[in-house]
């Protein structure tokens, strides 16, 4: 039997080795690699930290859209041209939105369609669309802006995203909460299993370009009778990040 378990089996043996007295017996040959999986699994912790934060929306993304149904596709795409000119004024001379805040983010023009069993499918005029991406700072005057959009012509106002600008200026706190969290984590694993929690080895991020995210929300409007004005509440969005950090245990 001793000379079966002397046989080689490469990186093989690592995992089939023989438990003498405690202790773990590794085919010659392959004490250095045996040695060096012992060590990472017996004398570090990985664990991944959380930190996140609530913070005031300081910035906000608008979809105000137009649609036109016309007979054919040149009509619908005048007369949608039109209202979304009308529109796109309003925002610029009126709200003095700059272009540069103002994009269109969705245009087309498409077909139709009417079925029968007598007929079949039919084409019954067109409709286009054309939606536009306002970037908007003042959290307070959202609904009177989609008010006043509508008035002018928008029918298709689809939602508003509410983040931050400048999520770099949260990095320093949401770090600590993370680093914070992975802490309380690495203690716990190491009181469980009677070890002592060591110094931090290393500490790295899942992306290092964005190290720090944030998730918009969707509109929230509400109307308290039906002369009243779109209410938007910004509420609060999440600013968080995600640290892999590796510890010492002693």
């Amino acid at each position: 039997m001793g000379k079966q378990w002397m046989k080689p089996f490469g990186a093989v043996l690592v995992a089939s080795s023989l438990l003498v007295g405690g202790t773990a017996w590794v085919a010659p040959g392959n004490y250095a690699y045996a040695a060096e999986v012992q060590g990472v699994q017996q004398n570090v912790i990985n664990v991944v930290g959380k930190g996140e934060i609530q913070v005031k929306p300081d910035i906000a993304y608008l979809s105000i859209g137009v649609n036109s149904t016309a007979e054919t596709a040149a009509s619908a795409q005048k007369a949608n041209a039109a209202k979304i000119q009308k529109v796109t004024n309003l925002l610029k001379n009126t709200w003095k939105i700059s272009a540069d805040d103002i994009q269109t983010s969705q245009f087309y023009v498409q077909p139709n369609y009417t079925y029968s069993e007598k007929d079949g499918q039919k084409i019954k005029g067109y409709t286009a669309h054309h939606t536009l991406t306002v970037t908007y700072r003042d959290m307070d005057k959202i609904g009177e802006l989609l008010d006043a959009a509508s008035q002018a012509g928008a029918n298709n106002i689809e939602n508003v995203r509410f983040t931050v600008e400048n999520p770099e200026k949260y990095e320093s706190e949401v770090i600590a909460k993370a680093v914070a969290n992975a802490d309380v984590k690495a203690g716990a694993i190491a009181k469980a299993v009677k070890r002592q929690l060591g110094t931090v080895l290393s500490v790295s991020q899942p992306d290092a370009n964005v190290p720090v995210f944030y998730v918009g929300e969707a509109m929230s409007s509400a109307k308290s009778d039906s002369n009243a004005g779109t209410q938007i509440e910004a509420g609060q969005v999440k600013v968080s990040t995600v640290l892999n950090i590796t510890y010492e245990m002693k």
